[in-house]
């Protein structure tokens, strides 16, 4: 069993930066390829962003992409999502999700869900 806690959410204004973690217990977590997806209000959930286990592979929705970037550290069992240059676009809940490799997470098949962490862009 694996539980995954998201933090770093808020209120910013377009342009600036904001880092996303999700915090996962176990002992397993390196086992388990990790992703990012967002919805935002009166829209279906979308990928965003995957990384391997291994944290040597990454991808990227095209929305995305040259503005984010998803990292983990297995040795803190935490992922991140780092956003810059965020907009207004990107509003929504953010939730990790791991599953058992990077091309099944990239298409929502995941083993376990985060709560969500609410991101702002004001403009």
């Amino acid at each position: 069993q694996v539980q995954l806690v998201e933090s770093g959410g808020g209120l910013v204004q377009a342009g600036v930066s904001l880092r996303l973690s999700c915090a996962a217990s176990g002992r397993t977590f390196s086992s388990y390829a990790m992703g990012w997806f967002r919805q935002a209000p009166g829209k279906e959930r979308e990928f965003v962003a995957v990384v391997s286990g291994s944290g040597l592979i990454s991808a990227y929705a095209d929305s995305v992409k040259g503005r984010f970037t998803i990292f983990r550290d297995n040795a803190k069992n935490t992922m991140y999502l780092q956003m810059n240059s965020l907009k207004p676009e990107d509003t929504a809940i953010y939730y990790c999700a791991a599953g058992p490799s990077a091309s099944t997470v990239r298409i929502g098949d995941v083993n376990y869900w985060g709560q969500g962490t609410q991101v702002t862009v004001s403009s």
